[in-house]
């Protein structure tokens, strides 16, 4: 049966997710609709996708509304200047990295128009979104998720983690535990670097051993030591991510001092080398620490 999306949203993340939203419409026969706080960029992506660009307000009778926005914020601002004309029976999927005590009380607000609200960020980078590979965390109504699992065409693997606010915790945590990760090889590069270690061989051995990780595997190597820094996730937002991890350790009254510290790194970090660096460039302020390129 055909169905109208809509996505919310068209940053370096929303671009390519509502792109393959896009060609599912093509497909199926339903339709794609996209909307951005700029205008030009959803036109941009009608002309390239074969989307349909539409003013916020055109976007509320869609049968299911995906937004991928900087903070749960901007999503409330979103919600409230839709929320009296949205329909009964919508679905709202929320792809943000959002904060998890958002999650229950969007979800209230739009259960009391008849609106299912599912929290629902994503692991994979632009370019996982490109390949429709995406990791797709799904806080919520699980009936809600059965819904619109198929509408998902960014997704390649869908994993239901709980009640609501689930999804934007799982998130939170992943993308902590990362950036401890690429601090820590940072930080482990860095002293090999000024022990004149040549770092490319460092990394042959630390990725067929047990130190391996997404960071020594991929940033390091493509980011860090070519000196790309290719801006595809905003260092800013990383730090947001660990500031979301930290305020869940709080709120739990757990021990993670880890993760504390981790925060304070990467706060520091963005107000140091710039919140809109690549999230990779955090290892700048390593570099800065040593006196020493990671090169």
């Amino acid at each position: 049966m055909s169905r109208t999306t809509a996505f919310l949203g068209l940053g370096a993340m929303g671009w390519p997710m509502a792109a393959q939203l896009a060609r599912h419409a093509r497909e199926t026969g339903g339709r794609a609709l996209v909307w951005n706080r700029t205008p030009a960029k959803a036109q941009a992506h009608a002309r390239e996708f074969g989307s349909e660009a539409a003013e916020l307000s055109g976007v509320a009778d869609a049968d299911v509304i995906f937004s991928c926005l900087p903070t749960s914020a901007e999503v409330d601002e979103v919600l409230g200047a839709l929320e009296g004309q949205l329909r009964p029976g919508t679905v709202w999927v929320d792809c943000t990295s959002g904060h998890p005590e958002a999650a229950p009380r969007q979800a209230a607000r739009l259960e009391a128009r008849g609106v299912a609200f599912l929290d629902a960020p994503v692991s994979g980078g632009p370019m996982g979104a490109e390949r429709a590979s995406l990791t797709v965390m799904v806080g919520g109504d699980a009936a809600a998720l059965g819904r619109v699992r198929a509408d998902l065409a960014f997704a390649g693997k869908i994993v239901y983690v709980g009640e609501s606010g689930a999804g934007f915790a799982v998130k939170a945590i992943n993308n902590t535990l990362m950036a401890v990760n690429m601090w820590a090889a940072g930080e482990g590069l860095a002293v090999l670097a000024r022990r004149g270690v040549d770092l490319q061989a460092a990394l042959d051995v630390i990725n067929a051993s047990s130190g391996r990780s997404y960071p020594t595997e991929a940033l390091i190597p493509q980011r860090v030591l070519t000196r790309a820094f290719p801006v595809t996730f905003e260092l800013g937002l990383l730090a947001k991510d660990a500031g979301i991890a930290a305020d869940m350790v709080q709120d739990a009254r757990a021990s993670a001092p880890l993760l504390l510290q981790g925060a304070a790194l990467y706060r520091a970090a963005a107000r140091l080398i710039g919140s809109d660096a690549d999230y990779s460039a955090a290892l700048k302020l390593v570099e800065q620490m040593n006196g020493q390129e990671i090169r």
